[in-house]
């Protein structure tokens, strides 16, 4: 898929082009619960879209090489943020997106997930 669980945004993501207002419960832009749109294949909500989310990676170029599961530099000043969110366009929701920003600072567009193993 281009986005986590489709090729179509609006089914999946909160963007800039549905999050400006006019959407059914008529708010503003600004960050929406979880789950408001379809989940992913795993059952993961809002893994694009929403807000960008902060990743384990440390941001740095991938090898020229096919890869599976790229693996970034072992440390740095920036880490990985995936997914997009709210206030930016779709390219930057799409799967294959990543951008990065320093984790000494705050950002009201990023979150991070947390995980329960079982």
């Amino acid at each position: 898929y281009l986005y986590s669980g489709s090729n179509n945004i609006d089914a999946v993501a909160w963007y800039d082009g549905n999050a400006k207002g006019g959407n059914t419960n008529g708010a503003e832009k600004t960050t929406r619960p979880v789950g408001g749109k379809k989940a992913n294949e795993l059952g993961l909500y809002d893994m694009s879209g929403n807000v960008w989310e902060w990743c384990q990676d440390w941001f740095g170029p991938y090898e020229n090489l096919p890869q599976q599961a790229p693996q970034g530099p072992s440390g740095g000043s920036q880490r990985v943020m995936r997914g997009g969110g709210w206030y930016f366009h779709a390219a930057y929701c799409r799967t294959s997106s990543r951008g990065s920003f320093s984790p000494i600072h705050r950002n009201f567009l990023a979150g991070f997930r947390l995980l329960r193993e079982r």
